[in-house]
């Protein structure tokens, strides 16, 4: 029972400070974009649909999740195309990424790169052939036509399906519905939750930012004023508060949709909301996902790092498969083994293409088949880029070699 309760306790703690940190900031420059240019990022985004794939991969390309994030929303409000989402969530490396700039940049560069390459060119095939994309959206509305979908590539254009209404009231930070916002004891308790939820994103920036310098050193759960004590107490405390802004404090503050995009923002507290609501969010969807893989290591043994270290051509394919895997926990499992020698560049190569971070989880909250056949559209080439830096080109530029880039 203790070792359950530990288990549970340090998921919290380094759900928060490993990933929901560096996910806020993100989200927060790009809201802080949103704000100082009124919505004109999203606005180039949704109008050039040429361009959105290429978009798409350049958001993704951002270190972290929260880049990616921005872009499902704007799928499922239709005005941007199923291969942009392919090409973001391909090009994705989530916080697996941190790992890896810190401690093999040069690996990084040449993986990323690779990642980029491949996931845009994925998204274009998809659009251009419509490969899946009116059959997801006509499968979704089958399901539920009061569900979200996404928009359909209609004349080398991007336009609303048809099966779902888009006219909809864009989501504001207007206290108008839900609960009543006015309560003398839930409204203040839920600006103070937010604030101090920011001073807890900051704390676990810095806090996040040494453990990856440390290269990810395991941290115990301890009381105090060291490493190990902010470390724990940061991080549980920013993951409850999380939990409390998600489930009750979204209705006091403000901002009652979440994994939703917005165009602009009235002030920069109106922004920090945002951001605050979004990562969230994507922090519930994160401490499931190390939920579920914690338990699963600890009931059954299972060990990832050293099923995708298999020897031969199951490099690649086992990083792949970890890719497949929602949220970036595993990955940066993966990352933190391929610096310490343990895999080969061209299993980080196929993990950084099929992989898909926290971004996932927005889209798999509203549009699940969606997000499913985005993440298969994906682990396709990252199979096929994986097996050929294998065979073919790794031996050539020594990227067959374990280690390679490594500081």
């Amino acid at each position: 029972m203790n070792e359950l309760i530990e288990v549970f306790l340090a998921s919290l703690r380094d759900g928060y400070v490993q990933v929901s940190a560096f996910v806020a900031v993100t989200i927060l420059a790009f809201g802080l974009l949103q704000y100082w240019t009124d919505g004109a990022v999203i606005g180039a985004i949704e109008g050039n649909e040429r361009l959105q794939v290429l978009f798409g991969g350049l958001l993704g390309l951002t270190p972290g999740c929260g880049g990616a994030i921005i872009v499902m929303p704007l799928y499922v409000r239709g005005t941007v195309s199923f291969g942009t989402v392919v090409a973001t969530l391909g090009a994705t490396a989530g916080d697996s990424a941190f790992v890896i700039l810190a401690l093999a940049p040069e690996a990084a560069l040449y993986a990323y790169a690779i990642a980029f390459v491949a996931s845009v060119a994925t998204g274009y095939l998809v659009d251009t052939v419509g490969l899946g994309v009116t059959r997801v959206d006509n499968a979704v509305a089958q399901l539920s036509p009061a569900m979200a979908d996404g928009g359909t590539v209609v004349n080398k254009g991007v336009g609303p399906n048809p099966a779902h209404d888009y006219g909809g009231p864009a989501p504001t930070h207007a206290h108008e519905s839900g609960p009543d916002r006015q309560s003398r004891v839930l409204t203040p308790l839920s600006h103070l939750a937010h604030v101090l939820w920011w001073t807890a994103a900051l704390a676990g920036l810095a806090l996040g930012t040494l453990y990856l310098l440390r290269g990810g050193p395991e941290v115990p759960l301890a009381l105090g004023l060291g490493f190990d004590g902010l470390f724990t107490v940061v991080g549980i405390a920013g993951a409850v508060l999380s939990l409390y802004l998600y489930g009750v404090g979204r209705h006091y503050v403000g901002e009652g949709e979440v994994a939703r995009a917005r165009d602009s923002f009235g002030s920069i507290y109106d922004t920090l909301t945002h951001a605050a609501m979004e990562t969230s969010f994507v922090t519930v969807w994160v401490l499931v996902a190390f939920l579920v893989y914690e338990y699963a290591v600890l009931l059954t043994g299972m060990n990832v790092a050293t099923i995708a270290a298999a020897a031969g051509v199951l490099a690649p394919i086992g990083g792949a498969v970890v890719g497949l895997i929602p949220g970036c926990g595993p990955q940066i499992l993966l990352a933190s083994v391929y610096a310490e020698g343990g895999l080969p560049f061209s299993a980080l190569s196929a993990n950084a293409i099929a992989q898909d971070g926290d971004a996932l989880f927005p889209l798999l909250a509203v549009d699940a088949r969606a997000a499913i056949v985005a993440t298969i559209y994906n682990f396709l080439p990252a199979v096929v880029v994986g097996v050929a830096l294998h065979f073919l080109w790794g031996p050539v530029f020594g990227m067959a070699e374990f280690g390679f880039g490594v500081l």
